[in-house]
C-alpha cells in the first residue's frame, strides 16, 4: 500500500486553491490535506462542502502570518509538501488598501518558510503570478525576463515570489515557484472578469469593461492550472522558476463578447468605463521550460469556457449568496473565530 502523502495548503478555500484540493482527491487514492484559510470574502468553505466529511480532509481556520497555528499545523501532521495559495489577489483591492497585500503576500509567506525551514518540508511551492512581470507590447516573458509589477498587488507577489527564493539560495530550502497566467473556471469569486461578466450578464445587469476593452490576457483554465503544478511538484527541479501560460491571448472585449454570446444576451449590457490605474495593457507568458519537462494542457479554450459558463449557469445557489453578502453571515456563524489546533 502506498504511504499517504500529506498536503498543506494554505488559501485552499479560494478559487485556486479548493480546484487543486479537488483535483488532489481526484488523482490520488492515498492522500491528506490540511487547508488553513483566513476565509476572507474569496475563500469560501462551500466550495469543499463535498469534502467536509472526509477524514483525510482537514480544514483549521486561521491566518498564514499566524506562526503559532501554522507550526502546529507541522507539529501535528508532519506535511510532506506545502503549496501556497493565500494571498491577496485583486489588483483594484490593492490600489485601494494595499497594506493587506504587503502583509499577506510577504510577511505571510515569510511565516510559511521560516516554519518550513523549522520543521522540514520536501517541496515548498510558491503560487506567483504572471503579473510580476508587468506588461509586455510584443512577444512573451521567460522565467529569466526581469520583474517590473506595476500595482500593489503584483508587487507585493513579487516580494514574497523573490523571498521564496531566497530561502533555497541561502538555506537550501526546497523551493519551487510558478508564475501562471489569468485563471478561469469554476468557483471564482464573482470580482474578475470572467466570473463578474457571467454572473452579471445572468442577472442582466451591466458589464463595466475597462478602457477601450483591449487589454489582453493569456487564459488558464483553473484545472489546467492545478495539473500544471502537481507536476511541477513532482517533476520540478527546486530553486526554479515555471510559467504556466494558457496560450489563449484574447482582448477583454473579445472575453466579453463570448460570454454574452454563451449565455444569449444583449451586447447593450456592455458598458465601457474609466480605465484602472496602472492598467497593464497585455501579459504573455513562454511556458517552453515547462513543455520540454513534459507537461502539456488538456482543456482548448473555447470548450473549457462554455463548461465554465455552463457550470456559473447551474451553480447560482454558489454565487448569487456572494454577491449579495448572504454567505458571508453565514460562515461568519460557522467560523465565528480562529480554529487552532488542539
Amino acid at each position: 500500500m502506498s504511504k499517504k502523502k500529506t498536503y498543506f495548503i494554505t488559501g485552499g478555500a479560494g478559487f485556486i486553491g479548493s480546484n487543486y484540493i479537488h483535483y488532489l482527491f481526484e488523482k490520488y487514492d492515498v492522500v491528506k490535506v490540511i487547508n488553513l484559510d483566513k476565509l476572507t470574502y474569496a475563500g469560501n468553505p462551500a466550495n469543499l462542502d463535498d469534502l467536509k466529511n472526509n477524514p483525510d480532509y482537514i480544514f483549521v481556520k486561521g491566518d498564514i502570518c499566524d506562526a503559532e497555528v501554522v507550526g502546529k499545523i507541522f507539529q501535528k501532521y508532519n506535511p510532506d509538501f506545502l503549496v501556497n495559495f493565500a494571498a491577496e489577489s485583486h489588483v483594484d483591492r490593492s490600489i485601494g488598501n494595499p497594506e493587506d497585500f504587503i502583509r499577506t503576500d510577504m510577511y505571510g509567506v515569510y511565516v510559511l518558510l521560516e516554519a518550513s525551514k523549522k520543521f522540514g518540508i520536501k517541496r515548498f511551492i510558491q503560487i506567483s503570478t504572471d503579473e510580476v512581470y508587468g506588461s509586455i507590447d510584443k512577444g512573451s516573458f521567460t522565467e529569466e525576463s526581469p520583474l517590473m509589477p506595476s500595482n500593489p498587488y503584483s508587487a507585493s507577489k513579487s516580494g514574497g515570489d523573490r523571498l521564496a527564493y531566497s530561502y533555497f539560495a541561502t538555506y537550501g530550502l526546497p523551493v519551487i515557484i510558478t508564475r501562471a497566467s489569468n485563471n478561469y473556471g469554476p468557483y471564482q469569486y464573482p470580482e474578475k472578469l470572467i466570473s463578474l461578466f457571467v454572473t452579471n450578464a445572468l442577472e442582466d445587469k451591466q458589464l463595466p469593461l475597462y478602457g477601450d476593452g483591449k487589454n489582453i490576457r493569456d487564459w488558464l483554465y483553473v484545472k489546467d492550472h492545478c495539473e500544471g503544478i502537481e507536476f511541477v511538484l513532482q517533476n520540478g527541479k527546486i530553486g526554479e522558476v515555471y510559467n504556466i501560460a494558457g496560450g489563449s491571448e484574447k482582448e477583454n472585449i473579445e472575453i466579453t463578447g463570448l460570454i454574452l454570446e454563451l449565455l444569449g444576451k444583449p451586447e447593450s449590457l456592455i458598458r465601457y468605463v474609466d480605465d484602472r490605474i496602472g492598467h497593464d495593457r497585455r501579459y504573455s507568458l513562454d511556458s517552453t521550460k515547462l513543455h520540454k519537462l513534459g507537461w502539456q494542457q488538456e482543456h482548448p479554450f473555447e470548450k473549457a469556457m462554455q463548461e465554465t459558463v455552463q457550470w456559473y449557469v447551474e451553480h447560482q445557489d454558489w454565487w448569487k449568496p456572494l454577491k449579495s453578502g448572504e454567505y458571508l453571515e453565514f460562515y461568519k456563524k460557522q467560523y465565528p473565530e480562529e480554529m487552532p489546533l488542539t
